[in-house]
């Protein structure tokens, strides 16, 4: 595994200050995406901590999204509005990944990032009124990262005329993408601190994130005939939905 690769992860995914060097290569991308996730979601989750206790448990909500967007520039939303455009409305795979290539945004990417965000901030919102509330959306940011990472496996087909896709293909063994998986509930296991029940709610909800984005990548694969880089974007916002969404509801 390449020792470069958390700072490769970083240059992409986040708008970190990484040296130039280390934005030569995207082959670390996936591989060290969950740990990327750690990061963004300690990060988003002490923002949201702290606007629930100073304000309201909708501010906390509402900051919390708006940090994740800035410190990702907007990179998977503007991904989720795209594949929106071009797996929403009936359109040939040529004509898909034309609209999902051009800078413009239609009415269905438009409205689409608008519902998942405010379905989010909802869900976040309801569980920041609660005590460990928080720990869902640390979980939830991480495991929208661990999708993006499944990318990355053997196997996985890469639409036609995706740079991205080309270049993160077959970066991610089998063996480091379970291994990651085994990490991620070891620290659930601890964060939750023995409590068997939340343990296990947040499992299930991360469970729920990941199905949640595996839909969208099959979806990707029968129209695309393969996954784009607006794709996985599509999959982290969906996973971050999903996760906060079945936790908001097993609360």
């Amino acid at each position: 595994m390449r020792l470069t690769g958390p700072l490769e992860s970083a240059a992409l995914l986040t708008v970190l200050p990484v040296p130039v060097r280390a934005t030569a290569s995207t082959r670390g991308v996936l591989p060290w995406a969950p740990l990327v996730g750690l990061l963004l979601g300690g990060a988003a989750t002490g923002v949201a901590v702290l606007g629930a206790r100073w304000v309201s448990p909708l501010a906390g909500a509402v900051l919390a999204v708006t940090v994740l967007a800035l410190l990702t520039r907007g990179l998977h939303l503007d991904g989720l509005a795209d594949t929106a455009d071009g797996l929403g409305p009936l359109r040939d795979r040529d004509r898909a990944l034309q609209v999902m290539h051009s800078s413009d945004v239609g009415p269905f990417g438009v409205v689409t990032v608008v519902l998942v965000l405010l379905l989010q901030i909802a869900c976040l919102a309801a569980l920041l009124a609660e005590t460990d509330g928080w720990l869902a959306l640390w979980t939830a940011v991480t495991v929208a990262r661990l999708a993006l990472a499944r990318n990355g496996l053997p196997g996985v087909g890469m639409a036609e005329g995706s740079s991205l896709g080309a270049a993160v293909q077959r970066t991610v063994s089998v063996p480091w993408f379970a291994g990651s998986v085994v990490v991620l509930l070891g620290l659930l296991a601890l964060a939750t601190a023995g409590n068997l029940r939340e343990a296990v709610a947040l499992a299930g909800s991360g469970a729920a994130g990941v199905l949640a984005a595996e839909l969208v990548h099959r979806r990707a694969r029968r129209r695309l005939g393969g996954v784009t880089g607006d794709v996985m974007g599509a999959m982290a916002e969906t996973a971050t939905a999903a996760t906060l969404l079945v936790a908001a509801v097993l609360r």
